[in-house]
């Protein structure tokens, strides 16, 4: 700040350093004085100084133009051309998670991509968005359901974080993706690389998990044809016993009938 205090009528003149000698405010008054530490003074108008003026805020970071250096141009054209970029960028400075399919991934997936309506297409991208901050640390600590950019009311759009030591999985009961690698993780940004495209149950069947094979039935062998029994065999031997007697008695009776015959003839 220059000070001139020569000005016609005895007053004190102010101005910026890089005002170019050009004097914007003069003295009105004293308001405190603490000799030998501090005082205060009152100025007709504030000082204007390029350097004083207040920083200009960070430009948002471009999520799609930091997706398309590191090997996720695929996902982040679709971001473009789906309109999706738009949410993913107005997250971004409250905390922002992006989960990237890579190139070969979104390719191999186009065909059934194509299938889906403009907002389905949309709600599938911003499925593969987490609006906090997590860092991979932070999905490891931290297992559970997690909420998306796509969830809205009754359409949960959600999907659950699993770890195994130090594999993360991203599992949505239609498929299972796996955390491959770290684009980039600069708080409030992280975007990491996944092996799949995140299908949610909202859009796609749910995958049934197959039932336990059921073990083979036993089946118990039907009675053996039964084997005599003692029992019954010597009820048998003694049915022929008798059926024998009854023959032979028979036979006697047959005889003396046919000698008494002769006899008396």
């Amino acid at each position: 700040m220059s000070i001139l205090p020569d000005l016609n009528g005895g007053k004190v003149a102010f101005g910026a350093e890089d005002s170019n000698g050009k004097m914007d405010a003069v003295y009105v008054k004293s308001l405190v004085e603490i000799p030998y530490n501090i005082s205060v003074l009152q100025i007709s108008q504030p000082l204007n100084s390029a350097e004083a003026e207040a920083p200009t805020a960070a430009p948002t970071l471009n999520v799609t133009a930091i997706l398309s250096k590191q090997g996720c141009k695929a996902f982040s054209d679709l971001l473009i051309a789906s309109g999706a970029q738009t949410t993913f960028e107005e997250n971004v400075d409250g905390g922002l998670t992006v989960f990237c399919p890579t190139d070969a991934v979104i390719n191999g997936f186009m065909p059934k991509y194509k299938n889906l309506t403009a907002p389905q297409k949309v709600s599938l991208l911003l499925y593969h968005g987490i609006p906090i901050y997590q860092s991979l640390q932070m999905l490891k600590t931290s297992n559970g359901v997690v909420n998306t950019l796509a969830t809205n009311g009754a359409n949960k759009y959600d999907f659950t974080v699993q770890n195994a030591g130090e594999v993360v999985t991203l599992e949505t009961k239609v498929t299972t993706a796996t955390i491959t690698g770290t684009v980039k993780d600069e708080e409030p940004l992280v975007v990491y690389k996944i092996n799949k495209v995140l299908l949610p149950r909202e859009l796609f069947k749910a995958v049934l998990k197959a039932p336990a094979p059921k073990g083979a039935k036993v089946v118990a062998d039907g009675p053996a044809a039964d084997a005599p029994s003692d029992e019954s065999v010597d009820q048998t031997a003694d049915n022929n016993g008798v059926n024998k007697m009854d023959g032979g008695r028979l036979a006697v009776v047959a005889l003396s009938l046919f000698y008494g015959v002769v006899m008396f003839s």
